[in-house]
């Protein structure tokens, strides 16, 4: 039981230390500060992904082969080394080498310790629990996202610089390092002892083989590449939304004349509080996504549920731009951020029924890949439309998004998403 506790307390503090990204309530504001366009900086996301989708199957299959320990630790070295880049330096060139050490530190990570849980989570006969135990370990991740946005909000405030944010980063990131040497030797995998070229090479065709081979997980990458690689690729256009709002609302332009506040102060308020709250209820929204699936029937049923919902926030921000109103368009990114922590652990879960247990965290790899080669190809159409639409009306800037949530939405709706039986190949 001691054990059990451990583990569990292991792996939500490895969430909450993960989450401790600083940058991200700024992500785009550092940007546009560092004097890129939006079409720049969806160049840049587009180019993370590329470069996720080169390494992160082969990065899963020497995780499963190698050793997933050893790799969460190469990954999270790779981050640290990312944050200083991002943090020091201002070039282009620079930050697109910074995003190159981030997406390999993505690879290595994506699919790995979900696997780890999986095989703890079988070894302790608790298999059936996966969505309840990831949910957990979810919230704590979201709750160590709020506790950052709170830190940050404080950084920016007194740095009035938002690049400054990414320094501080490399703090929690060398103590989640601590925290893998803690794992038990046996998370490694249970093809750790077979190390050579050719077992990895094996292990990666068989998994992709097996994706392409069962229905079921066919449906699922299709399926994480429109809800994911869609809610990735726009979910940080809610920061120049806050920060158009924060420089218009009376009360931010009271307080900014009251206590002498600059521009970079009060978005750093607005920001702050509303990230704050977005994490709160992403954290709740993961801890109840088990019974949420419950009540709704399963998994699968549960899932076709939120995309009806994801296809309303969508039609919810449309309305907003249209009307030229800041305040539905926010609500709605909200929305969609909360509900997306329900997702997440359903759909885990969903791949883990399909997936070989041998070959876990290279499928969930698989799954991650085709998410991001959906980001790679529509996060710079998406950044690039917004900057057209914003030469010819600034107020319909964002409509892009919006257009194409409806349309992913209704295309996943109308192709179905039944129940269907398991395989394992």
């Amino acid at each position: 039981m001691i054990q059990r506790k451990t583990m569990l307390f292991r792996f939500c503090l490895y969430g909450f230390l993960k989450n401790q990204q600083y940058y991200d309530p700024f992500l785009i504001l550092a940007f546009r500060q560092k004097g890129l366009s939006f079409g720049m900086i969806g160049l840049l996301i587009g180019f993370r992904a590329v470069c996720v989708n080169l390494t992160e199957i082969p990065a899963g299959a020497v995780a499963d082969v190698m050793g997933r320990r050893r790799s969460m630790i190469l990954s999270f070295l790779a981050y640290i080394a990312s944050f200083a880049i991002f943090g020091l330096c201002n070039p282009l060139w620079t930050l697109f080498g910074a995003m190159l050490l981030f997406s390999i530190a993505e690879a290595f990570r994506t699919g790995t310790h979900k696997a780890m849980i999986l095989d703890w989570l079988q070894r302790q006969d608790r298999l059936s629990e996966m969505t309840a135990v990831y949910g957990r370990t979810r919230s704590w991740s979201k709750l160590g996202s709020a506790a950052a946005v709170v830190i940050a909000t404080g950084l920016v405030f007194y740095t009035k610089q938002y690049s400054s944010v990414f320094l501080f980063c490399i703090i929690p990131y060398a103590l989640n390092i601590v925290n893998f040497l803690g794992y038990p030797a046996y998370l490694d995998g249970p093809q750790r002892s077979d190390k050579r070229s050719g077992s990895v090479l094996r292990t990666l065709v068989s998994s992709v083989s097996q994706s392409w081979r069962c229905r079921p997980l066919r449906r699922l990458l299709a399926e994480s590449m429109g809800y994911e690689g869609l809610f990735q690729s726009s979910k940080d256009y809610i920061q120049p939304v806050i920060k158009t709002g924060c420089l218009s609302l009376p009360l931010m332009l009271v307080l900014g004349e009251r206590f002498a506040l600059g521009e970079s102060q009060r978005v750093a308020i607005g920001v702050g509080a509303i990230y704050f709250v977005l994490h709160l209820l992403g954290s709740a929204a993961s801890r109840g996504a088990g019974r949420f699936a419950k009540t709704f029937g399963g998994e699968d049923r549960s899932a076709r549920v939120l995309w009806r919902v994801d296809l309303l926030i969508f039609a919810v921000m449309a309305a907003g731009i249209l009307a030229g109103l800041s305040a539905p368009v926010i609500v709605a990114f909200v929305l969609m951020a909360v509900f997306q922590n329900f997702w997440r652990p359903i759909l885990v879960s969903r791949v883990a029924s399909h997936a070989d247990s041998a070959r876990t965290a290279t499928v969930l790899s698989i799954e991650s890949q085709a998410k991001s080669l959906f980001i790679a190809i529509i996060a710079p159409l998406l950044g690039w439309s917004v900057d057209l639409v914003a030469s010819y009306d600034p107020t319909l800037r964002f409509m892009p998004i919006a257009v194409l949530g409806l349309a992913v939405s209704v295309s996943m709706l109308l192709s179905g998403s039944g129940t269907r039986p398991a395989c394992r190949a």
